[in-house]
């Protein structure tokens, strides 16, 4: 997780730096609904590598935002949820979503 000193000072600039690119976004979509295990994810978030899911996971991970429940099992299960912190970014998430649903309305 971030410092307070390593984060912007303004507190929009401090959100977009948290989930502001793409596909932190769209995962942060995904997580809303139920957990998710890797594959599944990548596979439902359509151009995403590999590499890209990891490290968009690992750091919302670090910054607080979703959970890694890794279960003992053979082959090992790993469950990827949004955290109490995550999911208190649930309202702007569906603002989001309403939003875009009204914009895209408006060329109806």
């Amino acid at each position: 997780m971030k410092t307070k000193d390593e984060l912007p000072i303004c507190p929009v600039a401090t959100t977009v730096a948290l989930i502001g690119n793409k596909w932190k976004l769209l995962i942060l979509r995904n997580l809303l609904a139920r957990p998710w295990r890797f594959n599944k994810l990548q596979k439902s978030l359509e151009g995403i590598s590999q590499k890209v899911l990891t490290d968009s996971l690992r750091s919302m991970e670090a910054d607080g935002i979703i959970t890694r429940t890794v279960f003992p099992e053979v082959p090992p299960r790993v469950e990827y949820a949004l955290s109490e912190l995550g999911e208190s970014m649930r309202p702007i998430l569906r603002s989001m979503e309403d939003w875009g649903k009204g914009y895209k309305a408006s060329f109806e």
